[in-house]
């Protein structure tokens, strides 16, 4: 299976499917976006992705989009280790976790509401106020969850599908000046996963368009 991966190196969904194709043990290449510069405005890339949203995942020559989707699709491709519970209701809280961020904070957070609320004249801290406001209520809303539920991560004592949407998003707190000290569950699974050589991989940093890594 040729698994390329277009990807934008602190970018939260592509950061997402970085985790779960390690997790799943998969050989991939990553091909770099610009998003700063817009290169996902580019006609090459919007054939490829009709959203011109990263991350794209070509899986022999056929685009996948969306990183739940794309990660639901690797748990039916590769389904060790698993990135859902085997009961039902279970999977259905795990989905839930990864919604309250995938759905509620990032998509208000992202490098496009950024860029349209400076275009309305909102500065920096006016910027930094508002993401803080809404990864605070989403996190709010993840740490009873995680406390009930996690065992070291999201749910249960190996990571998941909430653990490949949890990481990037602390990635973004921290970059967002949100205090995590009133998520002390939260902070667990971030100290966890910090030592998963997989989930570490993943990290920005690592990626081959970092910058100033």
């Amino acid at each position: 299976m040729d698994l390329v991966l277009h990807s934008a190196w602190r970018a939260s969904a592509p950061y997402r499917v970085r985790i779960g194709l390690n997790l799943k043990g998969l050989d991939y290449r990553v091909v770099p976006v610009d998003l700063v510069t817009n290169a996902h405005q580019q006609p090459a890339y919007a054939a490829l992705n009709g959203q011109k949203l990263v991350p794209t995942l070509e899986v022999d020559g056929r685009s996948l989009t969306q990183s739940l989707a794309i990660l639901e699709w690797l748990d039916e491709t590769v389904p060790e280790p698993a990135l859902l519970p085997a009961d039902p209701l279970d999977r259905a809280v795990v989905r839930a976790m990864a919604e309250i961020i995938a759905c509620d904070i990032h998509p208000v957070n992202n490098l496009r509401i950024l860029r349209a609320l400076a275009g309305l004249g909102v500065d920096e801290d006016g910027r930094d106020a508002w993401a803080q406001r809404w990864i605070g209520d989403g996190f709010s809303a993840l740490e009873p969850m995680i406390a009930r539920h996690g065992d070291g991560f999201c749910f249960g004592a190996t990571p998941g599908l909430a653990d490949c949407c949890l990481i990037p998003q602390i990635y973004n707190a921290a970059r967002f000046k949100v205090d995590l000290t009133p998520f002390p569950a939260i902070r667990a699974v971030a100290e966890r996963a910090a030592g998963h050589p997989a989930i570490a991989a993943a990290h920005p940093n690592l990626q081959p368009d970092a910058v100033n890594a």
